[in-house]
């Protein structure tokens, strides 16, 4: 069997909830191994999810925690911490999100840790920068969707008469892994270039506000600015929406102006471009949105399979809108191994989502399942000659 990327990259990682275990589970599908330390009441998402085949196995948990060890340690106890001490030096990551001060307080902030594995890398998940004011606030994927201005957007322009709504994702949350993992991968790639550890630090709000704001500061990106508000206005549009067809609704993406006019066609009223506001392609980006409306009159006069015919022999971009439950049904993706069906030793079959990504070099192998609390105690500490056991 092939070497994976990162085997023989070992992290300790004493993350709770979506945030910091997501990151990790990326770095564990990649071949790391992941030693999940946790407190004797275990992560939290283990109870959070309704319905769990086994208590502490929730759903949640199980989606955010395959390739990982969990180990349990009660850090209140002299012996436990002497414990984690001796797995940070060895270890090549320590990645938490333990609030600054409590982390010191129990001895492993970074000088701490820095001095039982002077090159280690040490990741530390916040929810606000340490240099700014709101350092040290608690931060839950709600707060930062508020903070960052994400439920205001969303409430403004969904026609809910602007109240303020959350997204239904845990998304700042999963951003913010995704910064985690990529911080995370680069230091390692900085070490093995240098053989020097660094401390590395991830806010989620200044994560999720970077990624929000992407396209959204739109005329703000210049000084002064070139607009009057911030938000790029084609997702702004009251009437992006998917159109209307006679048996659902279609997502259709005209994104040049060769296939606006072909859709113009194809919707059977070419004569709009005669009208002054639709003429030109400056016109008709500048007053996207009557063309919105336009097209969600003449769309439901055909079926959605008669509009993805006629859209991809014309080289639009176009799908149909799918139910979510019936995306877990959806043939690519089973195909192309997103969906695969597994077997957990005491959860019996499950779905699981492998890494999106394809390597050529070094493909990921199947992880182990996520697992129950304290399952690997034993075998992680004689593995480090541990004798005395944790309480």
């Amino acid at each position: 069997m092939s070497q994976s990327m990162l085997e023989g990259i070992r992290i300790i990682d004493m993350t709770t909830m979506i945030f910091g275990p997501y990151c990790t589970q990326m770095l564990a599908d990649l071949g790391a191994d992941v030693i999940k330390v946790e407190a004797p009441a275990g992560d939290l998402m283990r109870i959070a999810g309704n319905p769990a085949k086994t208590p502490g196995m929730g759903p949640a948990f199980v989606t955010t925690n395959r390739g990982k060890r969990s180990v349990v340690l009660d850090l209140k106890q002299e012996r436990d911490r002497r414990a984690l001490a001796a797995l940070l030096g060895d270890a090549d990551v320590f990645i938490h999100n333990v609030r600054a001060d409590a982390i010191a307080r129990l001895g492993f902030d970074y000088p701490s840790v820095k001095a039982l594995r002077p090159n280690i890398i040490y990741a530390h998940c916040v929810g606000f920068g340490s240099s700014g004011p709101y350092a040290g606030l608690q931060a839950y994927d709600d707060v930062i969707q508020a903070a960052s201005g994400m439920t205001d957007l969303v409430g403004r322009y969904d026609g809910d008469g602007g109240q303020p709504r959350y997204v239904p994702s845990v998304i700042a949350d999963k951003v913010g892994a995704l910064y985690a993992s990529q911080a995370v991968l680069a230091a390692v790639v900085h070490r093995l270039r240098s053989g020097e550890g660094q401390q590395v630090e991830i806010p989620m709000f200044e994560a999720f506000t970077q990624f929000l704001f992407q396209e959204h500061l739109f005329g703000h990106a210049f000084e002064p600015p070139t607009s009057e508000d911030a938000g790029y206005f084609r997702q702004l549009d009251p009437h992006r929406n998917p159109f209307p067809t006679a048996d659902g609704h279609i997502s259709i993406v005209p994104h040049n102006d060769h296939c606006w006019l072909t859709l113009l066609d194809l919707l059977g009223c070419p004569e709009l471009t005669e009208r002054p506001e639709f003429s030109s392609q400056p016109e008709r980006r500048a007053n996207i949105s009557l063309l919105y409306k336009e097209m969600a009159q003449r769309t439901p006069q055909k079926t959605t399979a008669e509009w993805m015919t006629l859209c991809r022999a014309s080289s639009i971009p176009a799908m149909p809108v799918c139910a979510f439950d019936r995306v877990l049904q959806d043939p690519h993706l089973w195909a192309t191994g997103l969906f695969q069906r597994r077997h957990h030793p005491s959860e019996g079959d499950y779905v699981e989502m492998p890494l999106p990504t394809r390597f050529s070099a070094r493909a990921p192998q199947p992880a182990r399942p996520a697992p129950h609390l304290g399952q690997h105690t034993d075998e992680v500490l004689a593995e480090y000659k541990i004798t005395e056991p944790p309480r």
